[in-house]
């Protein structure tokens, strides 16, 4: 399948989540990033491996009816739909991978498990939309999870003992050989750990005699699990660095048009976990919560500098702003929740420099047909203008591939940066 499902659960959980959970849960950015990055994969790989349960099915078809997507900040907590996915998929484990993630982390337990409900909120909420726009039944989503199960468990980073949390029986590691999976037992029965991660490699452990090599195992164990992982990482280092690109745009100020078709436009450059937030000062005596470098920075900078009060219009049309936390839903117009907050924050801006205008400019990459990246951008531009509902917006262009640079044989990743949407000022 074509669809990267991941990539639409990304977008859920953009820059400014990530920085609003932070502040709401009193931990820094980077560390909620990071508990993200191992959330994401282990629970969507646990959803595939249960996607025939029926209470994960039911979930999942009734989560875009339920709005799961428009709340995720503060509607997961305790979301009784969530419990059910998250009892359906980790059962009883789910305090263990709290546990891993808070170590892993390094964040308290409540904070783990908070995120755990807004990630497992995301990827139920964006997998339902998704199989509701194309009219999917319980079979079509199980294959939809199933078709992305490999990648997304291969996303998991180095470092996260991924295998005490991962929910299933050993015959799902036969069908799904990069998966690591562990087993409980009683210490009378015997416990059979199967590690396979790129390669064949079983460590069965008899437990009948607990007293006499229990306390072998319990620090041998981690010791061929890390080595495994470390092996695979090696051989998979190029893999995965294909796998786990997002295409972003870049919020640098371009001299000609740079511009957005991507779902997902988060700033590659300026991640949560290095951004620094500060607080932009405006005329008005009010304050904008954004990024330092971020496009609320640059145009406050901008318009109370000679350069705009001089500027003529034929020198305002190289000067282009890029927007970084604007996120449409898949193949669509539809903007993500986490826009909102940058959206509000131009909003903002306009209403305290009333002599300002602004025009807006989406543009795509050269992949696909020109016709449809024109029309799409142009759509996306549009959805922009009625997002700021601004009379100051005074126009909203799409240029499509007009101004694309990279071929598109060229990689997404060097395509990404003809992916932009930008805002430009006009006299």
């Amino acid at each position: 399948m074509s669809l990267n499902i991941i990539d639409l659960i990304r977008g859920q959980l953009g820059p400014a989540l990530i920085s609003q959970s932070a502040t709401q849960l009193g931990e820094s950015e980077s560390a909620v990033s990071k508990a993200v990055s191992v959330l994401l994969p282990s629970v969507f790989t646990a959803l595939a491996d249960n996607a025939d349960k029926p209470g994960v099915q039911s979930t999942i078809s009734n989560s875009s009816a339920s709005g799961l997507l428009g709340n995720l900040l503060s509607g997961t907590a305790g979301n009784s739909m969530v419990a059910t996915v998250l009892s359906a998929i980790f059962g009883d484990r789910v305090p263990n991978l709290v546990n891993s993630v808070s170590e892993y982390a390094g964040i308290n337990n409540t904070s783990a498990n908070s995120l755990l409900y807004t990630v497992t909120g995301a990827a139920v909420g964006s997998i339902g939309k998704y199989a509701e726009d194309q009219n999917m039944d319980a079979s079509g989503i199980a294959s939809l999870l199933r078709d992305e199960r490999q990648n997304v468990a291969s996303l998991v980073p180095a470092g996260f003992t991924f295998a005490e949390t991962a929910q299933g029986s050993l015959a799902n590691a036969d069908e799904y050989p990069d998966a690591a999976k562990i087993t409980s037992a009683e210490p009378d029965e015997t416990s059979t750990v199967d590690v396979n991660r790129g390669g064949n490699t079983h460590v069965h452990v008899d437990r009948n005699d607990v007293h006499k090599e229990g306390s072998l195992w319990r620090w041998l164990l981690p010791l061929i699990l890390l080595a495994l992982a470390a092996w695979f990482l090696w051989r998979q280092c190029d893999k995965s660095a294909e796998q786990t690109t997002v295409m972003t745009d870049s919020t640098a100020v371009q001299s000609e048009p740079a511009a957005v078709l991507t779902d997902s436009l988060a700033d590659s450059s300026m991640t949560a976990a290095n951004r620094e937030s500060m607080s932009v000062a405006l005329p008005s005596g009010s304050n904008v919560n954004a990024y330092r470098g971020g496009i609320e920075d640059q145009i406050v900078a901008f318009l109370n500098s000679e350069e705009y009060k001089n500027a003529d219009e034929d020198a305002l049309k190289d000067r282009w702003f890029n927007f970084d936390n604007l996120n449409f839903e898949f193949n669509s117009t539809k903007l993500t929740p986490e826009s909102q907050v940058q959206l509000d924050n131009i909003k903002a801006i306009l209403a305290a420099y009333p002599d300002a205008k602004i025009k807006i400019g989406a543009y795509s990459d050269k992949k696909g047909d020109d016709d449809m990246n024109k029309k799409l951008s142009q759509d996306r531009a549009n959805a922009v203008k009625a997002a700021l509902a601004s009379p100051q917006v005074v126009s909203a262009e799409g240029y499509g591939e007009e101004f694309a640079t990279v071929e598109e044989s060229a990689s997404d990743m060097e395509r990404e940066k003809d992916r932009k949407t930008a805002i430009r000022f006009t006299k």
